[in-house]
């Protein structure tokens, strides 16, 4: 007996096209909220985050990202795929797939049952204005301030410059490379202050 095909709808897979900047401060996110009014950008919304980065077996995620989104502390949130990451004139594009997710927390145990494990959590506090299509966030994570311009690639850089900040100096790592530096260094100054104590002692 011949073995029954799945078929489905091909769909059109979103194109993330971002430029991050890392500021000095809160003093920085409070120029760029007057800046943003300037413009007439709209707020659409600002709310905690709590971010899962998941490890998958092999090839899995070595490229690619699986991240869930726990949202104001749950139950809802967002699982999302990202593919490797391009840049295009210093703007970094990838192919972005996201789902949203009623129970969050069952999600998280889930992926844990089919193999993935949990390879950083960090939290984020983040608004989100609006410019036409492109949207800008301003975030606050415990290794510092950011903003973040997404939107259409042709339109991503001239968006960042007349919020004052120049593509040229935009990061390239994402939040969860440098939550896991943040770690690192964390404990690296733990595993130093302890050798000063016993030294001392």
């Amino acid at each position: 007996m011949a073995r029954r095909q799945h078929h489905r709808e091909p769909r059109d897979r979103s194109i993330e096209s971002e430029l991050k900047f890392r500021l000095s401060g809160g003093a920085d996110h409070t120029r760029l909220r007057a800046a943003l009014r300037r413009l007439g950008a709209k707020l659409e919304g600002s709310y905690d985050e709590e971010n899962y980065r998941f490890e998958g077996r092999g090839k899995i995620t070595r490229r690619n990202t699986l991240r869930l989104r726990v949202l104001d502390g749950g139950p809802s949130g967002v699982l999302t795929a990202k593919g490797p990451a391009q840049f295009v004139g210093g703007v970094k594009v990838r192919e972005e797939t996201e789902v949203a997710v009623s129970e969050a927390h069952p999600m998280l145990d889930l992926l844990e049952l089919l193999g993935f494990r949990v390879l950083v959590v960090y939290r984020k506090q983040r608004a989100v204005w609006k410019i036409g299509p492109t949207s800008i966030t301003l975030d606050k994570l415990d290794f510092g301030y950011f903003a973040e311009v997404e939107g259409p690639l042709e339109s991503v850089a001239e968006v960042a410059r007349s919020l004052g900040l120049d593509p040229a100096k935009a990061v390239k790592d994402s939040y969860s490379v440098m939550a896991r530096k943040h770690a690192s260094a964390l404990k690296k100054a733990a595993a130093k202050a302890a050798n000063a104590s016993t030294k001392t002692a």
